[in-house]
């Protein structure tokens, strides 16, 4: 890895740290960055590069940037990636604002296109959160959509008396095939309201 995208991914972990924990991978000749397995952006030549997605075009359209270019096999290779230029990286909300915008596209394709076979494949959700689950009966996607985030939260909560809040919004989160921090301010304040209104657990 040359050192300018070096410097370029440990800066894109930490501006991108909201949305979960950014990992990277040598991919044609750049480097993938990705959250829950869940390819996003891309580091070329020391450039960061967001997914171009539906969402990112009203600011794309006032911000013409351009699409990366990688060689395979000899041959240049035009992707869907836009580069963040400085005025983004210096507008620090907004670039944050935009990279949820290209996970959320980048996990709603991965849904689409089959590609989330068990639940530690949706977002947010770990192996240790699959396994539990799992214990109290959700077993599939459509098992955790049909439930809905707070079902679900109550069924674990028999199995594990002190949940947090941060779990339901996990939950929200993966039925919505987003990371939990791209929910909603509204819905986020609907799970917050719903869950100070559960009644405390006992001790016994």
């Amino acid at each position: 890895m040359s050192n300018i995208s070096y410097k370029r991914i440990y800066q894109s972990q930490e501006y991108l740290s909201p949305l979960g924990t950014v990992r990277y991978r040598a991919l044609f000749g750049g480097y993938s960055l990705a959250i829950d397995n869940t390819v996003f952006a891309m580091v070329a030549e020391g450039d960061l590069y967001l997914r171009v997605c539906e969402q990112s075009a009203p600011y794309r359209v006032n911000h013409p940037t351009s699409l990366l270019t990688l060689q395979k096999r000899g041959r240049p290779i035009l992707l869907n990636y836009y580069r963040v230029d400085d005025a983004l990286w210096g507008d620090r909300q907004t670039l944050l604002h935009l990279s949820s915008f290209s996970l959320q596209a980048a996990q709603q394709e991965k849904v689409r296109r089959g590609g989330v076979k068990r639940l530690k494949d949706l977002p947010n959700i770990t192996f240790h959160l699959e396994m539990l689950l799992m214990e109290v009966g959700i077993r599939t996607e459509e098992d955790l959509r049909a439930l809905g985030a707070e079902l679900a939260w109550l069924k674990i909560r028999e199995k594990k008396k002190y949940l947090s809040v941060r779990l339901l919004y996990a939950l929200e989160g993966a039925i919505a095939g987003m990371h939990e921090a791209m929910l909603t301010v509204q819905r986020r304040q609907q799970l917050t309201d719903w869950f100070n209104t559960l009644p405390e657990l006992s001790n016994d």
